[in-house]
């Protein structure tokens, strides 16, 4: 059971693979996705059904959208697993080492208000 004293504030949470694919999502439907990574139809609705995507499909989208393809391979392999103290540490350790995610989300949000003045 965890403590509410090792728990992380909501802003400070792990990022998941539903994120980086909420990112990719911004740009494109799921299949227009599907087909620029020439994956099935079916392969990103799975994915998403199941709440992760696979350690390649997310190092294809992570490569697509220009973010840190190791780091989104080394997080879909760490979702694969079952919960622990284990699995939460090192999914909070990667993710928080690699800034890159927010970073992207960040300039995309810039991005989409200096469109919308315009």
């Amino acid at each position: 059971m965890t403590s509410i004293f090792n728990q992380l504030p909501p802003s400070a949470r792990a990022e998941t693979t539903m994120d980086l694919l909420d990112l990719a999502l911004e740009q494109g439907s799921l299949r227009t996705w599907a087909r620029r990574l020439d994956l099935s139809d079916e392969a990103l609705r799975t994915a998403r059904f199941r709440r992760r995507l696979s350690p390649v499909i997310a190092g294809a989208l992570a490569e697509e959208l220009q973010q840190d393809p190791a780091k989104w391979i080394i997080v879909a392999a760490l979702e694969t697993e079952r919960e622990s103290a284990c699995k939460t540490k090192m999914l909070e350790r990667f993710t928080n080492s690699w800034p890159a995610a927010r970073e992207a989300r960040e300039l995309g949000s810039l991005a989409g208000a200096v469109e919308g003045t315009q």
